[in-house]
Order: structure tokens, then C-alpha cells, then sequence
């Protein structure tokens, strides 16, 4: 018998990916990759051709069991080794990505008769059409004093499972009285994996308003709308795993699926942010992980509770046992590059990343704002839309590109700024995920926020902290933190800011601030009433 392994599956945005990790050092012997197949559905249904409303983005869960079925097996023919070396496995997923269920976890949308409605489908994290509804949440919250608010930076998303839920409940209450559990990808996967559902710590506590021991209360519920008083207790509420504990064993379908022997263990789920902070390394206060892909998602520790005004919340083991786990977020990164070269720009990355590297700061003459997708930390809005100020006759895609670029980092430093005058200061910048690739945007990164850069060792941060959670589950390990200081990876302070340019960003990102604070605070509402015209509109054509 070889040396002990374990396997790390990360199930992302459009793809699943699975990594083999030696327990001993955290090396990586192979790795595989599984597309989803209907990829996000955020157009049409694929069972019926209906269109679907803007702020919409659904996914297809059998694509999920795509991922055990395909991606795993090869990975472990990638790595050349023996199935029955590992000792375990473990999954993270995007988040909150939601999953309504039959009591035995069938998704609603396999079932006869619901193939053609949307809200049977997995609502996928980036699905923004329940604001209305999250407005509500936060209103009546801030009405009654609700004392969970604060924790979540004063504001829930309409990410979350609550909002989430309640569109269900007002837009399709076939569904909603059909759904018996309301339940997250995270954990729909290990269900599927250990014929046993266990609720992880981490998304009850960030997507599901859990503080404390307790959710909202019927009270709250009851005037939030009549008939979502039982939520809780008949849809959501279900027992809670610890981060790196076992949720089960691999049943024998699961093996038959994955290859992988009968029985090993299968770690509580995570989400793909949150478990990337051990992969890092990342697990003291002060070192705050940005996971940059199609969003960034920013995570860390800290040894004291503190409100951070916007942040996506704050849990008492969020990321690791024994420390407060702290996140933020912003909802729209690399899908904003995407977007502006998918259909503005002939050119592609590398081509304008050359070209916005010859310039010097500010040379563009433009400042952007990044919520293209919304913005999820600090205003907590996914109404807010995306803007470009300063764009001129002579404009090139290669200033826009650029400015785009460097109205990420600002939101980055927003968030830091945020959580350091909380009282949660941030001395380390980890980075995380595909964007980590592209060296002017990790220097632009370091130059805007004056910190130090540091970078995860591995391409696949989320697979690996999967697989660290894994050796957690099986024992080899006996806790996250040791098993972290073993197979983590980071390269430290691989860009470091430049005075020069830190100071010319200073004098942008003072820019920055006056549209953020004007647009996102109240001083001028024409995002709001934009993104209402544009759903009437489109109310109109349905």
C-alpha cells in the first residue's frame, strides 16, 4: 500500500474539478476537469426553451453528479496511483447556490411536471432576481431591530438563502409547497456522496442567517409574508456539521461513480472561498485570501467579533474551528474583463494586458466603477450597475480594459479600508484563483491597496482545501490548522507596492470613492430606476 491520499473536488461556476493530494505534504498528483454541460442557464430552460427574466441564473444539478462521475476517476488516472490509497474525500461549491428537494434530496426540477418551471431549478449564486424580496428582509430587520442585521454589515443579499427562498414562495408557490428541503449545493453534493444530509457550519452561518444558535424567528417571518412563518422548521433547519469533520461514509454508488473505495470518509461540505484560506496557509487574524475567478470572494480570520459595515457576514468558525471567519465580497471580477472582451474588444487578455502595461497610471483618463454584476461588499446592492467616467473620441479598448482592471482593486480596497476602521485590520493580501495569473493585475492590486501580494502555491487553491479538509475528516490530521501548516502552499509577498504608484492611485482612487459614495449611497438613484425600467420591459415581453 502506498503512502495516503485524498481527493478534492471544487465545484465552480461553470466547471467541477477534481485534484489528488498526497496527505503527507499536500503535493498534487493529478488533476481533472468536467464542463458542465448545460453550463449556467441565465437565457432559456433547456427541458422547454422558456425564457428566462433578466437576473436570472439557474444550473442543472445532474451536471454536478457529471463532475463525481467523470472528473474524479480521471484525476486519479492523471496521478497514476491506486484508488485504495485514499482515505478520503471532500467537496466545496459555489455559494449561495440553492437547491430545492424532495424529503429523500431529489431536485424538483427532475420531477415530472416541474421540468418547465424555473424555480425548480438549482438557483445558482450569482441569481440576483430575489433584490426585491432582500430589500424587504433588510427593511423590516432594520424596523425591528432584528439583532442578527449587524453581523451581515447591516444589509442580507439577495444571494442568500432567505431572499432566495421567498421569491419561491411569491413566484411559485407549486414549488415552494412541493419542496420539502431548502437545501445548498454544498450540501446536496455530500448527500449525494454519503446518502446523508448534513448542514455545514459555514453557509448556515454566512447564507443562512444562523447567529448565535438561531435563525430569524417566526415572528419576523410571519410579517415578512404570511405563509413563510414555518420556513425554517419545515424547509431549512437541519442538523450542522463542523468544517473538517465527517458528514458520512462513501456509499457504494458514490465508489462505483468516483472510483474511489466504499466506505472512506467524506468531509462536511465548504464553500470554494472559505475552504481555499488552508490551501493558503491563510489561517492566522490579519491574512485576508481574495479568491479572484468570476468573482472575488475575500475571507479571513479574526480573534475578536466585530460589524463590519457591508461585510457578507461574519461566523463563529466560519472558516476555521476556534476563530471568528470573516467575508466579503465583490460579485462581479473576472466576468467583467469577460465581458468587455467578449464584446467590446477584438483583441483578448494577453493582447490588452500588454497594451494596458505600457501606460502610465492615470494616462487613460478614466475611472470605472466594478458592479457590472452588482456589488456585494460594502453597499450590499445588485441593482447597482457599471460605470465607465472620462471616456473621450480617443478612447482605446486597451483604457478601458485597464481602467476596468483597476476598478476591481479599488473595490478591494474598499473592503480592506472597511474592515481595518472596524477594527479588523487586514496586514496581509493573499491571492487566489485564475486571476493570480495575469502579473500587471496582481501589481495594480498591490499598488492600490499598499500591501504586501501574496500568492497561493497552487493553481487550484479550492480543490487542494478540500483535500485538506478531507485529511482532516479521515484523522490524519487533527484539526484544519495543522493539516493547513502541512499541505497548504503560498509564495509570500511576491508583489510588493510601489511608492510612487501607490501615490498615483491614492489620487484615482479619491475619484473612485466620489462616483462609489454618489451612485451607491443614496446621492443620485438612476441605477435603481434603470434596473426597474429594464424589468418592466421585460416583464412586458414575457
Amino acid at each position: 500500500m502506498g503512502e495516503p491520499l485524498t481527493v478534492g473536488v471544487d465545484f465552480g461556476t461553470l466547471s467541477g474539478r477534481a485534484v489528488v493530494v498526497r496527505v503527507r505534504d499536500g503535493a498534487e498528483l493529478g488533476s481533472a476537469v468536467f464542463e458542465y454541460p448545460h453550463g449556467v442557464l441565465d437565457e432559456t430552460l433547456p427541458a422547454t426553451g422558456r425564457a428566462l427574466p433578466p437576473d436570472w441564473a439557474l444550473q442543472v444539478p445532474a451536471d454536478y453528479v457529471g463532475v463525481l462521475r467523470n472528473a474524479v476517476p480521471a484525476a486519479l488516472r492523471d496521478a497514476g496511483v491506486d484508488a485504495g490509497d485514499v482515505i478520503g474525500v471532500a467537496t466545496d461549491f459555489t455559494a449561495c447556490t440553492m437547491v430545492p428537494t424532495t424529503a429523500d434530496g431529489t431536485p424538483l426540477c427532475e420531477l415530472p411536471g416541474f421540468e418547465g418551471n424555473p424555480h425548480a431549478y438549482v438557483k445558482l449564486w450569482k441569481h440576483h432576481s430575489a433584490q426585491p424580496q432582500a430589500d424587504r428582509i433588510n427593511e423590516l430587520a432594520r424596523q425591528r431591530g432584528e439583532k442578527w442585521l449587524p453581523r451581515y454589515g447591516g444589509l442580507i443579499s439577495s444571494e442568500w438563502e432567505f431572499a432566495k427562498a421567498l421569491q419561491v414562495l411569491e413566484e411559485a408557490p407549486d414549488v415552494y409547497a412541493a419542496m420539502r428541503h431548502w437545501v445548498e449545493a454544498a450540501d446536496w453534493i455530500v448527500w449525494q456522496l454519503t446518502g446523508t444530509y448534513v448542514r455545514n457550519a459555514c453557509t448556515a452561518g454566512y447564507k443562512g442567517i444562523l447567529q448565535d444558535g438561531q435563525y430569524p424567528s417566526q415572528d419576523f417571518l410571519r410579517e415578512l409574508a404570511p405563509g413563510f412563518e414555518s420556513f425554517v422548521a419545515d424547509k431549512l433547519e437541519h442538523p450542522l456539521g463542523e468544517l473538517g469533520s465527517r458528514a458520512g461514509s462513501l456509499t457504494a454508488e458514490a465508489a462505483a461513480w468516483t472510483g474511489l473505495p466504499e466506505g472512506i470518509a467524506v468531509a462536511v461540505g465548504n464553500v470554494d472561498a472559505h475552504v481555499t484560506a488552508p490551501a493558503a496557509n491563510a489561517v492566522e487574524p490579519g491574512q485576508m485570501v481574495a479568491i479572484m475567478g468570476t468573482s472575488t470572494c475575500h475571507v479571513m480570520n479574526g480573534a475578536e467579533l466585530r460589524e463590519v459595515p457591508g461585510m457578507c457576514g461574519v461566523v463563529d468558525g466560519g472558516i476555521v474551528p476556534g476563530l471568528w471567519g470573516y467575508e466579503a465580497g465583490q460579485s462581479g471580477v473576472g466576468d467583467i474583463f469577460g465581458w468587455f472582451t467578449g464584446h467590446f474588444a477584438h483583441d483578448g487578455h494577453e493582447q490588452l494586458t500588454r497594451l494596458a502595461a505600457q501606460q502610465e497610471i492615470g494616462e487613460h483618463g478614466l475611472v470605472a466603477l466594478d458592479w457590472h454584476s452588482g456589488n456585494r461588499s460594502v453597499l450590499v446592492d445588485h441593482e447597482l450597475s457599471g460605470v465607465i467616467v472620462g471616456q473621450t473620441l480617443a478612447t482605446r479598448p486597451e483604457d478601458v480594459y485597464r481602467a476596468l482592471l483597476e476598478a476591481t482593486a479599488f473595490g478591494t480596497r474598499k473592503i480592506i479600508e472597511t474592515f481595518t476602521e472596524a477594527g479588523v485590520p487586514v496586514t496581509e493580501l493573499i491571492i487566489a484563483g485564475g486571476l493570480m495569473k495575469n502579473a500587471l493585475l496582481m501589481q495594480i492590486y498591490a499598488d492600490v491597496t499598499n500591501l504586501p501580494l501574496s500568492v497561493i502555491g497552487s493553481a487550484q487553491g479550492p480543490a487542494l482545501g478540500s483535500a485538506i479538509h478531507a485529511a482532516v475528516a479521515a484523522g490524519a490530521y487533527p484539526d484544519i490548522r495543522a493539516a493547513a501548516a502541512a499541505m497548504g502552499s503560498v509564495e509570500r509577498a511576491v508583489y510588493r507596492p510601489v511608492p510612487a504608484h501607490v501615490h498615483a492611485y491614492d489620487e484615482l482612487y479619491a475619484e473612485y470613492t466620489t462616483l462609489h459614495d454618489y451612485f451607491g449611497r443614496g446621492g443620485n438613484d438612476v441605477m435603481h430606476r434603470l434596473a426597474a425600467r429594464r424589468r418592466e420591459v421585460a416583464k412586458g415581453r414575457s
